[in-house]
């Protein structure tokens, strides 16, 4: 059951809000996307945002060091070192950045204690704070579940991982740092991805349920990992609530998963002109040639 949060209006600035992405050289505009629509919709926070990333050179990280100066963000750029991962079992199927969420508590300097984990290809439409603020308590993460109309696919989840807590996705997470850094041990990780090769189909997000599901508090996904993909089964569970007008005003994250992305030709589903609004914002704003 998913918990209600509320916005507390006594500590809106009172601290930074920390953000942590993990990116290759290729999805770098969809993080200056991302960073457009946080800006437009959290105007007067503070930002500290930490990049994850492997092998991207300095001149390609200008762009994103250009879009923080101008909105006042402070970057912190995060290059993983490999060694990190001599004893992972990696593949073309698995690469190793497939650890990089669930190993961030490890990578990321001491300081912060919590951080918030936000997949590039999201759109930030609403305030952050109040997921910000989530008491996590000794959960490790806070995170949502896409259970659709019914509860099936958290049900068949629940087999295929030996679980008993829902299917949460990994594309949104609130990191309990402090705690991560004490309970996640990188050589069970490891160890569990080379037991379970075959039975993983999302690996790093199946990783998380299997290993830490019952560590995690379950958020709405409706307002704060909203899949874009699937209006019509928002709209039908909350029985017509979650309609277009209820989504611009409560969303918070909105969630492009799957394969087909706003960005490529052909996209089919409706808030793909949304995703093209922020784009448009992005390159007006902050291109280096200006």
């Amino acid at each position: 059951m998913v918990k209600i949060l509320k916005h507390n209006n006594e500590h809106k600035t009172s601290s930074p809000l920390n953000l942590l992405v993990s990116i290759d050289q290729n999805y770098l505009f969809r993080l200056q996307v991302l960073l457009t629509s946080i800006a437009v919709n959290n105007p007067k926070e503070k930002i500290n945002l930490y990049l994850m990333y492997a092998n991207i050179s300095q001149d390609k990280l200008k762009c994103v060091e250009v879009q923080c100066d101008r909105l006042g963000y402070a970057l912190f750029p995060v290059q993983v070192d490999s060694s990190l991962f001599e004893n992972a079992p990696v593949t073309k199927r698995y690469p190793k950045e497939m650890y990089y969420r669930l190993l961030a508590p490890h990578i990321l300097p001491e300081m912060p204690d919590r951080i918030l984990y936000l997949d590039p290809d999201i759109l930030v439409i609403n305030p952050l704070r109040p997921l910000w603020e989530t008491n996590l308590n000794d959960y490790l993460f806070a995170a949502a579940s896409h259970t659709g109309i019914t509860d099936i696919a958290n049900d068949v989840n629940r087999i295929r991982l030996n679980t008993e807590s829902d299917y949460f996705n990994s594309g949104v997470l609130l990191m309990n740092l402090k705690l991560c850094r004490k309970e996640i041990v990188p050589k069970e990780v490891f160890d569990f991805a080379k037991e379970h090769k075959k039975e993983l189909l999302l690996p790093d997000q199946d990783i998380l349920n299997a290993l830490y599901g019952e560590r995690i508090f379950p958020v709405d996904d409706a307002v704060w990992n909203y899949d874009a993909r699937n209006y019509s089964r928002y709209l039908l569970r909350s029985s017509g609530k979650t309609d277009m007008n209820w989504i611009i005003s409560n969303t918070a994250i909105l969630h492009f998963c799957g394969r087909a992305k706003p960005w490529k030709p052909g996209y089919p589903y409706r808030f793909g002109i949304l995703y093209k609004h922020y784009e448009h914002l992005t390159k007006r704003f902050f291109s280096l040639s200006d």
